[in-house]
């Protein structure tokens, strides 16, 4: 058994982020008994401005991109078909809003720095809460930049709201947040999702299953002989 480290930089506003981590998922379920993996959550903001006042989705994306509404009504059902196909919920993708998810990203950190990941643990706490995220966001619409919000998916996961609450009502966890998007920045990563491997591989996009798991096992097969 290889066990390789995956740091994944993404962000919770992300569609394909969401769908790349489905899609590992596969990749190490194919990889059963071959592969295991130790995987961190990396912050990443689509949306930075911290003053980012929400707007309908649709109408924000074909600003950003430059396209007809009906273009990108149409890759948006695109998404929602292949999510599907994955078990996630985008039933909300056309009526989210844009978001800033700055906050988010400190309860991520704080999810992995309270409550370590177990060996034994099929799914981290950081991971819980992260698609936990992913399901208010795409799946309800919900705004993940309100504190209410954030809180709900913390209790949805099982951890402390409390001691969460206390995190988001203080700075706690920023400098660790806005040093990592730098970091990941100044090494060159500008779109997410990217998977950093044994922090010394890139694999950018969310790929299909088979051909992760093909990268996966050379990768794996180069640090056994390493």
């Amino acid at each position: 058994m290889t066990r390789l480290r995956i740091d994944l930089v993404s962000d919770i506003a992300c569609p394909w982020c969401a769908i790349g981590y489905a899609r590992l998922q596969q990749a190490l379920q194919s990889l059963h008994g071959t592969i295991e993996v130790d995987l961190h959550w990396r912050a990443f903001e689509l949306n930075p401005d911290p003053a980012l006042v929400p707007e309908p989705i649709l109408p924000a994306l074909c600003r950003k991109y430059g396209v007809p509404e009906a273009q990108m009504q149409q890759s948006q059902h695109m998404l929602m078909q292949l999510a599907a196909g994955l078990g996630l919920n985008f039933s909300g993708m056309e009526q989210r809003l844009t978001c800033n998810t700055f906050d988010a990203h400190r309860l991520l950190k704080w999810a992995a720095a309270t409550y370590p990941a177990a060996a034994a643990q099929s799914v981290s706490a950081q991971t819980a809460l992260k698609l936990a995220l992913f399901e208010a966001y795409f799946g309800r619409a919900e705004q993940i930049s309100e504190h209410d919000v954030l809180l709900r998916c913390v209790a949805a996961t099982g951890l402390d709201t409390g001691a969460a609450a206390q995190v988001l009502e203080s700075t706690q966890f920023a400098d660790e947040v806005r040093a990592e998007e730098a970091a990941y920045q100044q090494a060159g990563i500008s779109s997410v999702p990217a998977f950093v491997i044994n922090q010394r591989y890139l694999i950018s996009g969310a790929q299909e299953p088979a051909q992760l798991a093909q990268t996966l096992k050379q990768i794996a097969a180069e640090a056994a002989g390493a």
